[in-house]
Parts: C-alpha cells; structure tokens; sequence
C-alpha cells in the first residue's frame, strides 16, 4: 500500500526484535508495514500492493514460502527477499527456484540487506520499464511478434483479426523476409483452433519426398517406407497446415492438393483408404502465381481454390516507420539472448539503418541487429557497429547524387535493373513487374550485361 512516493516494504517475521530493528533501520528510506506471521502477511498482499517483499522462510502458520506463492500472483510481482538460518541455504535455493530475488542469512547484516534491496528494486523497475515499453508498442499492434504501427501493417492486422475465426484458406504473397510465416501464424493463434500449426517449406522438399511429407505413407509404399508415416495434413488435423513457397509444387502435387481442398479427403501413398481432414490451409508465396498459371506451371482451379482471401505483405522499404520500433524490439530480444547491457542506438546509426533499402526485408534487418548487438563493446550502438554493406549502399547513394549524370542509356538501363533485382531480393518476376518489362525481357537484359 503506497501513501506517500517511498517505496513500500512488507516485512514478515515472527521475531519482534528482528521485526523492530528492521523497521526502525528502513523507517527514514522506505514505508515499512511489519507482521508476525505469513497467514496477515498474505491478507495483507491480498488487499495491497507493495515494491518488496522481505520475509522470514520459517514462521507459524503460512510459511515464506506460502507467502512469497501469495506475492508472485500479484500482477506484476513484487521482488521477494528472504531469510534463513546460517547452515539453511539449501531452503533459500528452494525459496529461489520457486520465484524469490534473493536471500540473506541470519543473524542479518543491515548494511548487506540494504544493499541487497536496492538490487533487487533497480531490477525490478527496469523490467516494470520494459513491461511499460512492451504495453505502448501493443498499441501499435504486437501479435506473435508482429511490430507495427504503419497503416499498411495496421490494416493488414485488422484483416487478420476478421478472417481468422472463418474456414476460408488465405494466401499470403509479399517478398521473401516480409513476415509471411509470422502473419499465418498470428492467423492460428486467433482462430481458437483445438490442433497445432504445421509449416511446410515446399521448396525445401523434392516433388516425390513432398508428396509423401503432405499425404503421409504406408508401409512398403516405396523404397524405404519400412512403417506407415502419417502426413502433415493428418499432423495438422483440427489446426492450420502452412504451405509456403506454394509455387513451387510440381503438377502431381498440385493435383492431389486441389482434391484435398474439394473434398477435405486424401489417401496416403501406396494407401487407398480416404481420411477425413479438418484442416485450415494458409498458402504463401513470393512468385507472381498469376503468371505461372499463364504458363503453365500452375493449376488454374487450384490457384483460384487457394487464392480465396489474399493478404499482401509490404516489403519494408514501404513501411519506413515501423523500422525503428523493430530496431528496438530485436535490439532488446538480442541484449537478453546474449547477456548483453545494451541502452540504445545513435540517431546516426538509426539514420542509416533506415536509409538502406532491405533487399532482405525484415529476416535482413533482424540479422543486421543481431550482429550489432554480438560485436557491441559499448552500451549504445553506434555508426561503425552497423554492418558494411548496409553503410556503403548509403556512401554510394551519396557519390551517385554528388556526381554528373551520365547519358550512356546502356550504363543507366544496367544500374536500373541492377537497382531493381537488389530491391527484389533477386527474384526476376518480381523485378520484371517492377520495371515494367517483361520476365522474358529481363532475363535477356540480364544476360547482355553479364549480371547473372
């Protein structure tokens, strides 16, 4: 209970004379409420909420550990210190592990303790710090490690919200690195579906093993099926099967999925009895399927079968304003995952960070981040901890605005499709639409000025 801007301490000990020397110690420093015992100590946290919580681990009645079980539910949790005999410091562990700060041993050592509750409370409001952080960038839409406040991901968020309760099978299209596996993924979390989200790379799969992987197979169906293997839309039953890079299954495949999709049956290989799926499919893909479908690559019926709700993730060079927020939400998640104490970043690394084009969308600035935070030797991040070729695409930038333009339509022509192709992370169809030439144009102009 907090009456005054002191922190609050509730001390819990069933010695008076410990309870009295304590109070009387941290009177001046904070606001101390004492008891006898841990049964008032838990109606008290109950009905208030105090910045700390010391108590004894063995009293009459409720124990300190009882009481600090009382104390972690609150939300958020005080910081818990207890005391234990000297020759009881297994019993602390104990106390640890199950959630306390830190502990002391008795007789006390006033002087150690208050050091002891300054560490603890520095603790506890950098993590009350973060946790506020964390609620105002859930403003701005964080969902499955989805952080965003541009219109564009606002919008596509919106979108999530409303389709994923329904049946419908979503595609999700947008260049490679743009967050197309965690938008599917926020997709199943708020579908309130009872089974599990199964991904499948189908790039990463030969036609043959995919057909096997998706469908499942019977024992002796070929060469080293030697037991019977259920599929990923049998693993995925009652859930969401994930598809991505859907365009480049091969026809078999395509065949036996637009049967799945038609009457939500499909055998295993080498099987011949139907099982019934439930399944929720969610399709990605970086590749223009349109275009496939207009030559030939790609069912036309399976195309329009998977294609019933689209969601188009924006590259990140289109959404400039959310790379800072991601800057520091990766920049966090890293300090934490290596054990590193990183404050911030320089205006001027952030300046060029958000200058640079991210070919590699949101999967290249997460890695960029991460090898920043590895190699940092100071608190805050500066210029010359950002990557080279991320400061260079800007020197460059730079040179080319400071320098004569030149008329050579050849030379011109190969910096534009070179520009273009980096912007789409090398993918041709991609670059082709970008540029306003066709794929077939494309591949001869990259020929002719020897860019493969």
């Amino acid at each position: 209970m907090k009456t005054n801007s002191k922190k609050s301490i509730l001390i819990a000990d069933d010695e008076r004379h410990t309870r009295e020397a304590l109070e009387r110690f941290f009177r001046r420093k904070y606001q101390v409420t004492t008891v006898e015992d841990g049964e008032r100590a838990i109606n008290l946290l109950k009905r208030n909420n105090y910045d700390l919580l010391l108590t004894d681990l063995n009293m009459p009645g409720a124990d300190g550990m009882t009481v600090i079980d009382a104390a972690l539910k609150k939300v958020p949790p005080p910081p818990c210190i207890v005391f234990t005999a000297y020759g009881s410091v297994e019993n602390a562990i104990a106390a640890i592990k199950r959630g306390a700060t830190d502990f002391v041993t008795k007789p006390i050592n006033l002087e150690q303790l208050d050091h002891t509750i300054n560490k603890a409370l520095e603790t506890h409001t950098l993590k009350d710090e973060n946790r506020r952080l964390k609620k105002r960038l859930s403003s701005n839409f964080e969902l499955e490690n989805i952080v965003a406040k541009s219109p564009q991901m606002q919008k596509i968020m919106n979108m999530v919200t409303q389709v994923a309760k329904t049946r419908s099978t979503i595609m999700i299209t947008g260049e490679s690195g743009t967050g197309k596996e965690v938008i599917a993924r926020a997709i199943h979390k708020l579908s309130e579906r009872t089974g599990t989200f199964v991904p499948v790379n189908c790039a990463a799969l030969p036609a043959t093993l995919l057909e096997s992987e998706l469908f499942g197979h019977e024992r002796g169906s070929f060469t080293g099926a030697v037991e019977q293997k259920k599929g990923r839309f049998e693993l995925a039953d009652a859930g969401t099967l994930f598809l991505d890079e859907i365009g480049e299954i091969d026809q078999l495949v395509q065949v036996k999925l637009l049967r799945v999709l038609e009457t939500r049956t499909f055998e295993r290989v080498g099987g011949e009895e139907p099982i019934f799926t439930d399944t929720r499919l969610i399709s990605a893909t970086n590749r223009d399927l349109k275009l496939l479908v207009e030559e030939g690559k790609f069912r036309e019926d399976l195309f329009y079968r998977l294609d019933v709700i689209t969601i188009e993730m924006p590259p990140l060079r289109e959404r400039l304003e959310d790379i800072p927020i991601l800057v520091k939400y990766f920049l966090d998640e890293f300090a934490e995952f290596n054990n590193k104490s990183i404050e911030g970043i320089s205006n001027d690394a952030l300046e060029i960070i958000c200058a640079y084009s991210w070919p590699g969308n949101i999967r290249e600035l997460r890695n960029c981040v991460e090898q920043m935070v590895v190699l940092a030797q100071k608190p805050v991040l500066e210029l010359e901890n950002v990557p080279v070729n991320v400061r260079n695409q800007q020197a460059l930038i730079s040179r080319n605005m400071n320098s004569p333009v030149t008329l050579d339509l050849g030379s011109n022509e190969k910096l534009l499709i070179m520009a273009a192709l980096r912007e789409c992370n090398d993918n041709r169809t991609h670059a082709a639409v970008k540029l306003g030439i066709s794929r077939r144009t494309l591949i001869r102009k990259i020929k002719e000025f020897n860019l493969s």
